[in-house]
């Protein structure tokens, strides 16, 4: 691949850049007819959140809507933890295979910590930053005259690997940083006491504010300045990561429904998940507005499980019926929500439960504009099953790798094959074997009962991570003095 040019700064996208490039951007060409791409992925949103999911507090009734005009993924999956999940999106690539396989910080961080680990395993040395030698759907649609924008969270590499040097024409918002200090204007500030935290091109605010809304806002503008040119928006939404935080109106409406016997028992997250809809049906509305939803591919998803972990004194959310949550591999940590709607292909109100991975969104989107999809080699388009939700893909195993540790999981890997789930730890070298059909919530391990299963499977693991080349653990030569705990359920 040839070198790209220098990055053009993180802090380009301003009001006056989307104002310099109108003209350009307003000129039709000989692709304006391709269809619009509006990728919207929310942080740490759990797999029953949503209304059409079965929340029984949380409201959702813009996303409720598209799941109504379009198809719903009862087995849609991601990466367990955000980086990773966000780096095989935009290549089409497992993050084991990527060595991509934690977060941008603790990534960056392990040096720094592994001298000071008791653990039993060190998890291995992975990459911090999305290689440039890899091509993305963003640099695979602009080839085929796409404007590419990026608008939210990043997460994916420093200054030298900003979304501007990973194809995309504008970045509102992305920086390294995994999570904004606040939600409110002016969306900076020491995060924990010890980093200063902001969220680039904005431009000026007024208390208030959140964060959400002003993405929402900078988007929008960006769609009206595209005029006829197809375009690709990227829209990484911040919410629902940690600090939850959301008006204090809204939280209060929440606060008054609550009550014993949901599951779902956080106002604040109420409230804050609330305002990601409110923003979701903006950007619906506009494009209906802008007579532009009849030739556009709408995508909403999650980037890992519902994070189970607490906030400010209570659980942030539960993924019920699924077991566990974010950095886990059992379902509450990888299965996540995903809705799709392009009118004209997708049959409204349609439920589709063959199991998908993140990877597919690549030559997906590639195949619906035209563009080469050859580089994602773990992945599938999807087209087949927004035609015909009922379809299978000609694939029958699905699989899953972090090597390292989380509030939720000891370093681990998995394999979906059909019904059956097979988890294997590193620090016991034990597997536990599930039947989803039977027990989606992942209670009552089979291996004992269904020895060759597992031991099908499991070899089915191995030898999947050996030809992705994933990274493995290593003991750790001062482990003993501390014990890593189970995974809670």
């Amino acid at each position: 691949m040839s070198p790209r040019p220098p990055a053009r700064g993180l802090f380009a996208a301003t009001l006056v850049t989307l104002v310099a490039l109108s003209p350009p951007f307003a000129t039709a060409s000989a692709s304006s007819q391709r269809p619009n791409i509006v990728f919207i992925l929310a942080d740490d949103l759990g797999w029953a959140d949503l209304g059409c999911y079965g929340a029984d507090l949380h409201e959702t009734p813009h996303l409720d809507r598209l799941a109504h005009e379009g198809v719903r993924f009862t087995r849609a999956y991601a990466m367990s933890v955000c980086t990773p999940t966000r780096a095989a999106i935009l290549t089409g690539k497992h993050a084991a295979r990527l060595h991509l396989t934690v977060w941008r910080e603790s990534s960056v961080e392990r040096e720094a910590q592994a001298p000071k680990s008791r653990r039993k395993l060190l998890p291995p040395v992975t990459v911090h930053n999305l290689p440039h030698s890899e091509m993305t759907i963003a640099e695979a649609l602009k080839a085929v005259g796409y404007l590419t924008f990026h608008v939210g969270k990043w997460h994916l590499g420093d200054a030298d690997h900003a979304s501007e040097t990973q194809g995309f024409d504008v970045n509102i918002g992305g920086t390294h940083w995994g999570s904004p200090t606040t939600f409110f204007w002016p969306f900076s500030g020491p995060n924990a006491g010890r980093e200063f935290r902001f969220v680039p091109g904005l431009g000026l605010g007024r208390p208030g504010d959140h964060l959400g809304d002003r993405l929402t806002d900078m988007a929008l503008r960006l769609v009206d300045a595209a005029g006829d040119r197809p375009f690709f928006l990227n829209l990484w939404y911040y919410d629902v990561h940690t600090p939850i935080e959301a008006r204090p109106e809204s939280v209060a409406r929440y606060r008054a429904r609550v009550k014993p016997g949901l599951h779902q028992q956080n106002p604040d997250y109420a409230a804050m998940l609330a305002r990601l809809d409110e923003n979701v049906g903006r950007v619906l509305a506009h494009l209906e507005r802008r007579g532009l939803a009849g030739r556009t591919l709408v995508v909403f998803a999650s980037d890992n499980g519902g994070y189970i972990g607490g906030y400010q004194g209570r659980p942030v959310t539960t993924n019920t019926p699924l077991r566990s949550g974010k950095g886990s591999l059992y379902e509450g940590g990888i299965r996540v929500p995903l809705i799709a709607r392009l009118p004209g292909v997708t049959p409204p109100g349609a439920v589709c439960e063959t199991p998908v991975l993140c990877t597919d969104f690549f030559r997906t989107f590639a195949e619906l504009a035209g563009a080469d999809g050859g580089t994602a080699s773990d992945g599938m388009s999807l087209l087949p099953l927004l035609r015909a939700p009922r379809a299978t893909l000609p694939r029958d195993a699905l699989f899953f790798h972090y090597p390292h540790y989380y509030a939720t999981t000891s370093p681990a890997s998995a394999v979906l094959a059909g019904d059956w789930k097979l988890l294997e730890y590193f620090e016991d070298n034990r597997a536990e074997l599930f039947n989803l059909r039977d027990d989606p919530g992942e209670h009552h391990n089979r291996a004992a009962d269904s020895p060759d299963r597992a031991a099908e499977l499991r070899a089915r693991l191995h030898v999947w991570r050996s030809e992705v080349g994933a990274q493995m653990p290593v003991p750790n030569p001062l482990a003993g003095t501390v014990s890593a705990p189970r995974p809670p359920p």
